[in-house]
């Protein structure tokens, strides 16, 4: 008696704990581990009644083995359409309460001592108390058949709305585990073995039944948000890792992601709003995705990411895995050597390079629109002095304040760069004359000295020679020549007057 009932009523205690103990909120949880309790209630009885004299069979039978066989049909068939998802198809006045209709039948079954579908006589045999088949016994088997065939219906219809392997070979695995409980059934529930079987073995049927389920589980980490085993890696990995759901609900994110969500005051599907479309509508396509590299910024600041994207299943639904790998610092710093590649390090202007080249590409728009531009260089005056005066740190400032008065004066009508040193040199387009040029030039000589005019009576400024296109050259070394020559007669001019004061 240990053996034939002992065994099951562990197995189903084991079954319905580790199922409950998985995830104790999902309705699917629930669903298989109420559907556990009541194998183990049935067998629970069997071996109870087994133990009692005969006379007490037929109401323990009645009232406790049928009321729970009466259950399982509802639990299971609701379980089986909340994991495929197949509830979302039907009417919210249908879902779920269609499934509470074996209710009624067990209380109909209380109320009449099991008249309906339960066995009423016994007789004592061996060492079991065997039921005499009635025809309520068979039209209860039948009717379990029935519903286990509505079973494989539901499967079918899931399998073939569902595009995933990994998710079908789930369905194939159970759609065989209900074929052979339906064989068991129809095998030990029509055919009475007498006292060579314990009574009503077709009850085994739920531990084959359940042994499939067990092994869809373990095979394919059916109905487990995520493998346990993998959940220390999951939280200890520095990347941005989310796991959401078809409707972009966030199903799980590790702390990465949490802590990115707190840097930039954002909640998930804020955070989601401001991935690129591109790449949203690839996940919304199903599409898998590899090192894409996108960009976030909210507020005032500016993260770059490096996005992959696969797809899992958890609880039996399909899951985009996300997965963030912020790749600012290493951007930054990549755009930071291009951006050194052609400007000037301390006044963050164009360099000699860039300039010249630059410069090529607006004689040659200004030839063929027949425009003038001029070309001016700009020299600092006394920046020896301010080095030795007032220390380096003061020339670099003036330097730097220099290279924002050459850049803000020009804006978009020209291009300023630093040619080393205390050299400047900058071009403007479309310079309509002569006297204008001399305004420029003014200027910026007039702005400078109102900056250096905070260490005193210095005798520092801007000497600025320039030349015009096409008057003067056709081409930039011609041009920078002249300019030069210009810049060097009025540098000179500054020093004699300065050592004439």
């Amino acid at each position: 008696m240990l053996g034939t009932h002992g065994i099951p009523i562990v197995f189903f205690v084991y079954m319905a704990a580790d199922v409950w103990l998985r995830n104790q909120r999902r309705t699917e949880h629930v669903l298989l581990s109420l559907i556990s309790v009541c194998y183990l209630l049935m067998f629970a009885e069997e071996y109870v009644r087994n133990q009692v004299p005969v006379e007490h069979s037929p109401l323990l039978s009645s009232m406790w083995l049928s009321s729970a066989g009466i259950l399982i049909p509802g639990i299971g068939l609701h379980f089986l359409v909340k994991l495929t998802r197949l509830e979302t198809r039907m009417p919210r006045w249908l879902y779920p309460y269609i499934f509470y209709l074996p209710v009624p039948f067990v209380i109909a079954n209380i109320a009449t001592e099991g008249q309906w579908i339960s066995a009423q006589q016994f007789t004592a045999s061996g060492m079991w108390n065997l039921p005499v088949y009635n025809s309520g016994y068979y039209i209860a088997m039948t009717v379990s058949i029935a519903n286990n065939v509505l079973y494989l219906l539901v499967l079918a219809v899931a399998k073939s709305k569902s595009s995933h392997s990994e998710q079908q070979k789930i369905y194939n695995q159970l759609f065989a585990g209900i074929v052979i409980a339906i064989v068991w059934h129809v095998l030990f529930g029509y055919i009475n073995y007498g006292d060579r079987l314990p009574p009503y073995p077709y009850l085994y049927s739920g531990i084959v039944w359940c042994y499939f389920l067990r092994q869809t589980m373990r095979k394919h980490d059916f109905l487990n948000l995520y493998d346990k085993r993998f959940e220390k890696l999951f939280n200890m990995h520095p990347d941005v890792i989310l796991l959401i759901s078809r409707d972009r609900g966030i199903k799980h994110a590790n702390p990465g992601a949490l802590q990115l969500f707190d840097s930039l005051q954002l909640d998930f599907a804020a955070f989601y709003g401001l991935l690129d479309k591109a790449l949203t509508q690839q996940i919304q396509a199903g599409r898998t995705i590899e090192r894409y590299e996108t960009e976030i910024r909210h507020r005032d600041k500016r993260i770059v990411l490096l996005a992959s994207v696969d797809y899992v299943l958890a609880d039996n639904e399909l899951h985009a895995l996300l997965v963030f790998r912020d790749i600012t610092a290493q951007k930054e710093s990549e755009e930071e050597i291009r951006f050194l590649a052609y400007h000037d390090p301390l006044t963050r202007l164009p360099n000699r390079r860039y300039f010249h080249e630059k410069l090529d590409e607006a004689l040659q728009e200004a030839a063929a629109c027949e425009e003038s531009l001029a070309l001016l260089l700009v020299d600092l005056d006394q920046l020896k002095l301010i080095n030795d005066t007032f220390g380096h740190l003061a020339g670099d400032e003036a330097l730097r304040a220099a290279a924002h008065i050459l850049q803000e004066t020009v804006g978009g009508a020209g291009f300023a760069a630093r040619m080393g040193g205390d050299e400047f040199v900058l071009f403007v387009r479309r310079t309509a004359d002569k006297p204008s040029l001399e305004e420029l030039i003014k200027e910026l000589q007039t702005r400078f000295a109102e900056y250096i005019s905070k260490y005193g009576a210095l005798p520092a400024g801007l000497s600025v020679g320039a030349a015009r296109f096409p008057e003067d050259g056709k081409d930039g070394q011609a041009l920078i020549n002249l300019a030069d020559q210009a810049m060097f007669e009025m540098k000179r001019s500054h020093a004699s007057r300065a050592a004439s004061v």
